[in-house]
């Protein structure tokens, strides 16, 4: 993901708008994009410092090409390199015992007079004769833990120009709604696949029922929320290029500027940005995956589905991540809460009200219960992960209610 320094956005008549890279007016940047991939390519044992150089080079005749634009094109390509990396801290400790040996050397020159004799030449070769290894091997490794110094080890990269300059677009605009406060989402056809979407990515939201196979999806936005609040707008770019994927739908989100004024952001399907994701599995869905395949595809009676149905009350909408289903015939539909705030909590309860002639188990994190609270029936708590046991208990409590 892109950040603030990287992010270019242009703020005019109120609205926010991000750069783009377009076929009418940037077509020249397929070329760059060519040469950019070919650099980190053919770049194995180059350092970041001097690959980033190397872009930069690329864009010296280019008037149309702002300092933040080719920061964010040495992010992107970095994302998707390999570098070395020095876990074990074995550059830090090289550093020590070279500088400790050229300590008694000092002072070196280029030429030895009267004053100092030790010739940097001479004091290297000394140095890598101790150590017995080349100083050019030392030099490289001297500062591997630094991020600037680190060495391409190799880049999986980008398949073609085309889909890095689209890459491009679509992290401009999920830099952009890092600072949104409220993301409204209108969908038709998608509806299911975007809030399945939505849940993998842990996203506070509340759907309502506009008409007929038509709704609004209200999102809080990283900006709004006030705990961990990177982690949650890193999820909300995972997000966005899942939505880019689906059909017939249109955001409006409130972002805040550099000045704390808002400005609005509007985008659809029309706008054809092109999503990078194959699909939902780059999204961390590990809590209802691994519920999933501990509790099987049947465990006491109860079948768990896991595509439930929308279920609706007037303009009220409520889509939950699973539904089990007893030989009985009983029906109970399973939401389970994760990035929260208290508001956010106060409204699922007033989703329990509202659908409660539905049966409906609610499972919130622990460190989201205050003090001495309550607890029904209808609740489940849960720490890291979802146990089977308290659910199915809960599950026969409100079976036999």
């Amino acid at each position: 993901m892109l950040t603030s320094e990287q992010s270019t956005v242009e703020y005019k008549d109120g609205r926010a708008i991000p750069d783009r890279l377009t076929q009418a007016t940037h077509r020249h940047y397929r070329d760059y994009a060519e040469r950019m991939l070919a650099v980190y390519r053919d770049g194995a044992g180059r350092r970041r410092r001097d690959l980033h150089k190397t872009i930069e080079a690329i864009f010296a005749d280019e008037p149309d090409c702002p300092v933040r634009r080719i920061q964010a094109f040495c992010k992107l390509l970095d994302d998707a390199a390999v570098y070395h990396a020095d876990p074990a801290g074995k550059a830090s400790k090289l550093r020590l015992e070279v500088f400790s040996l050229a300590a008694r050397l000092h002072p070196l020159v280029q030429e030895p007079d009267r004053l100092f004799e030790h010739q940097e030449a001479q004091a290297k070769a000394k140095l890598a004769q101790k150590m017995g290894m080349p100083w050019d091997q030392i030099e490289a490794a001297l500062y591997s833990d630094v991020l600037a110094f680190q060495q391409l080890e190799s880049f999986p990269g980008y398949p073609d120009a085309g889909t890095f300059l689209s890459r491009y677009n679509v992290a401009q605009l999920q830099a952009a709604l890092y600072r949104a406060e409220r993301v409204v989402v209108t969908a038709t056809r998608d509806l299911k696949t975007i809030v399945r979407y939505a849940k993998l990515a842990r996203l506070l939201h509340e759907i309502e029922r506009l008409g007929p196979s038509r709704y609004r999806i209200v999102f809080s936005g990283p900006a709004s929320v006030l705990r961990e609040t990177r982690r949650y707008g890193v999820n909300f770019a995972r997000f966005l290029p899942a939505l880019l994927a689906c059909k017939d739908w249109e955001l409006a989100a409130r972002v805040q500027t550099p000045w704390k004024a808002t400005a609005k952001l509007l985008i659809s399907d029309a706008d054809r940005f092109t999503s990078h994701l194959p699909a939902p599995q780059e999204f961390d869905s590990a809590l209802e995956e691994s519920f999933g395949d501990k509790f099987g595809p049947a465990r006491n009676g109860w079948r768990l589905i896991r595509e439930g149905d929308i279920l609706h009350e007037h303009q009220a909408t409520f889509v939950p991540d699973f539904m089990f289903r007893h030989d009985d015939g009983t029906e109970v539909f399973l939401e389970i809460v994760g990035f929260w705030t208290p508001e956010y909590l106060e409204e699922k309860r007033r989703t329990l009200r509202r659908f409660q002639r539905h049966r409906i188990l609610l499972a919130v994190p622990k460190d989201s219960l205050r003090e001495n609270a309550q607890i029904t029936n209808q609740v489940v708590v849960y720490k890291t992960s979802l146990k089977i046991e308290p659910v199915l208990t809960a599950l026969e409590s409100i079976r036999n209610r």
